[in-house]
């Protein structure tokens, strides 16, 4: 299987998990490509700021709005989100895996990173995703038998990309 997600309990936990799997690899010299998620002043604000970093050279782009102390609606800024996954495309050419720090609502929908991962597996590439309980079920009909779950654990994952990367 070249599709593999890891699920986590805590909220952020997946975040750190693959943000720092992912640095490891590129430390290493591995041909990794990635988005991963890091959220800002979740101590002191209703709700978090979420920012991607675009791995392995690219930028921070903040995909989440202000929509004030009162809103309860989504903060994702679909726009910003779009313009991630431009970052990410752009950045694929000679890429041995993809790391994404999620399969959420937009991917769902048919949005997001979903045709790149679509494009990735194509290509050859393993892919791994953060995938959260909301939208476990949506991504499974994506997936159906092509995807495995993976103990959040940072060896079983780095054994599994490093097992499936193109040389």
């Amino acid at each position: 299987m070249m599709l593999a997600y890891v699920m986590t309990p805590e909220r952020g936990e997946t975040d750190l998990l693959l943000t720092a799997l992912a640095h490891r690899l590129l430390a290493e010299g591995r041909a990794v490509v990635a988005a991963v998620q890091s959220n800002q002043d979740c101590e002191t604000a209703p709700g978090c700021d979420m920012d991607l970093a675009i791995l392995p050279d690219g930028p921070v782009i903040r995909i989440s709005q202000n929509l004030g102390p009162e809103s309860k609606g989504c903060k994702l800024d679909a726009g910003a989100l779009e313009q991630a996954v431009e970052q990410v495309s752009q950045r694929m050419a000679g890429a041995r895996a993809l790391i994404l720090n999620k399969f959420g609502k937009h991917e769902a929908e048919g949005r997001g990173f979903r045709t790149l991962i679509g494009q990735a597996l194509a290509d050859g590439l393993p892919v791994l995703l953060g995938v959260n309980a909301r939208n476990a079920v949506a991504f499974q009909e994506f997936a159906g038998e092509m995807a495995a779950e993976l103990p959040a654990d940072p060896v079983v994952l780095t054994d599994w990309l490093a097992e499936r990367m193109i040389p």
